[in-house]
């Protein structure tokens, strides 16, 4: 067993026990915090795979801008378990039927699968943000900037909808 495949192990570990806490979590900003661990265990595989642009985009944008957003929308909801409303055996019920139902899709999917050992290419730089610019930049320009159009729109009309109006009071004289 190889120094990678003992990293893989544990980053797969921490993700799946960080990601089983994200639901079993009775704390909502315990479960925020739980998510990004596992965003940072995702991030980490990435890095083995040589994909360090994906890596440093998961942290910056998933574990940075959202989970921030989360925490902010969690503490301004100011979730109370005294608040919150008992849920009746009905949805409990649900919930169960729901899960088992999911279960057994994935266990099926499981089965059905053909597990083919993934060939390794000796290509060292196909994650590389170099390769990546490049790839973008030549062959993808259209597409790009065509998006960034669209999150200037998107920016813009938030701007728009966000902006308070200013309600000018009529004097009476």
């Amino acid at each position: 067993m190889s120094l990678h495949d003992i990293i893989f192990w544990i980053l797969s570990l921490w993700a799946i026990v960080c990601a089983i806490f994200v639901v079993i979590s009775r704390n909502p900003v315990n479960s925020v915090l739980f998510l990004i661990a596992t965003f940072f265990a995702i991030s980490g595989h990435y890095i083995l795979m040589n994909a360090q642009f994906l890596a440093i985009v998961n942290i910056i944008v998933y574990a940075g801008a959202i989970m921030v957003l989360f925490l902010f929308v969690i503490m301004l909801m100011n979730l109370n378990t005294d608040t919150e409303p008992q849920k009746s055996r009905l949805v409990h019920f649900a919930a169960l039927i729901s899960a088992g139902s999911l279960l057994l899709v994935v266990l099926s999917a499981f089965r059905r699968a053909e597990l083919t050992q993934i060939p390794v290419t000796d290509a060292g730089d196909i994650g590389l943000i170099k390769v990546l610019g490049k790839t973008l930049f030549d062959h993808y320009v259209l597409p790009f900037e065509l998006s960034s159009v669209l999150f200037l729109a998107a920016m813009v009309g938030a701007m728009v909808i966000g902006r308070k109006e200013v309600v000018e009071e009529k004097s009476t004289k």
